[in-house]
């Protein structure tokens, strides 16, 4: 990809600290922190530090490894009831995004499944739990970009929206991974990108991975995205995903849902790029996604030298938004491409 690839999140060598990159620091500094204690590992899911659904679940496998460990407790049954209290506290650090619980469950249940095994050989085999988390995420994110590849050709000019490269995910990521892929197979492409809220992450962070691999990559405003695709200079418009209802309705980055609109308006092709861990089984439509607000802060200051709005103006500031299954074209994931009727496409890809 261009440059040395960043490895986002991993173990530490001793497996006593979870390395993670500061997202909220690019592109400016690339810094990576150690955490260890369950508060500093449960703020960085809440600061964004680490986001994007895939990297969520993989850092919250590590982390609750990394304070299994911990645990005083000599017996199973006492250290079982701390991984269960460990992994619920971490679960409370946003609620949208389902691979947070998704492998913070499949860790549970992997530990509670070894009842009765000694302790020491408990973390053992947590650790390696942890770790094909990870190496499936690789292999999810590269059938994922294989997938996507079908769907577009030489020349087009995509629109993307939120950060789903490899720093949310383990490598290529999902909507951005047929990108990096076809760059690296030598296809033009160009790319637009949304700066998208919250945190502009598409200016922060998808341009910089764009950029970092030599991608042609142009930046635009949200409110940019509608003239952008009049003039015809948009093939597909690529969407991450941060859960899936079965009936096909997404939540995704505060925006998408519009974007969908436009795109249906001047019949462009949108595509929804999820892992298949992030259809909710237990989840029936949209209207059941809790939707995560932000501080007022990051509209009014974050970014700013000082404040671009009166202090006491109010601010409403969704991190999500529900995209209706009708607007959406298919739905890619790693074990292969979803069209309507969703509600009987994701019963056969759903875990």
């Amino acid at each position: 990809m261009g440059r040395e690839e960043l490895i986002n999140v991993r173990l530490s060598d001793e497996g006593d600290a979870v390395v993670v990159l500061d997202q909220t620091l690019l592109p400016n500094e690339t810094k990576f922190l150690k955490l260890s204690e369950a508060e500093e590992l449960h703020e960085a899911i809440f600061s964004l530090r680490v986001r994007g659904a895939p990297a969520i679940g993989i850092f919250a496998a590590f982390s609750l490894y990394v304070l299994a460990r911990k645990s005083a407790s000599k017996g199973f049954d006492d250290f079982y009831a701390d991984v269960l209290k460990l992994g619920a506290y971490l679960d409370t650090a946003r609620p949208t995004a389902v691979n947070l619980s998704t492998q913070l469950r499949r860790m549970e249940g992997f530990v509670g499944g070894l009842v009765g095994t000694p302790v020491p050989q408990v973390l053992d085999a947590m650790r390696g739990e942890a770790v094909r988390i990870y190496n499936e995420d690789v292999e999810m994110c590269r059938a994922i970009s294989e997938y996507g590849l079908t769907l577009i050709r030489d020349g087009f000019g995509i629109m993307t929206i939120c950060n789903a490269g490899p720093i949310a995910t383990s490598r290529y990521g999902t909507s951005l991974g047929p990108i990096l892929m076809g760059h690296e197979r030598g296809m033009d492409l160009r790319i637009y990108t949304c700066e998208t809220r919250p945190l502009l992450q598409g200016a922060r962070l998808t341009a910089f991975e764009l950029d970092r691999a030599g991608a042609d990559c142009t930046l635009i405003c949200d409110s940019m995205a509608s003239i952008v695709m009049k003039e015809g200079k948009i093939d597909a418009v690529f969407s991450g995903c941060d859960r899936v209802a079965m009936n096909g309705d997404t939540a995704n980055k505060i925006g998408t849902s519009g974007l969908a609109i436009l795109a249906k308006h001047y019949g462009v092709p949108l595509y929804v790029f999820c892992p298949s861990s992030t259809i909710d089984t237990n989840c029936m439509s949209g209207d059941e996604i809790e939707i995560e607000l932000r501080p007022p802060g990051e509209i009014k200051e974050l970014f700013f030298k000082t404040p671009v709005a009166p202090a006491g103006v109010k601010c409403y500031n969704p991190a999500f938004d529900v995209t209706d299954n009708s607007l959406i074209t298919a739905i890619i994931t790693e074990k292969g491409i979803c069209r309507a009727p969703y509600t009987q496409s994701l019963a056969q890809f759903g875990k």
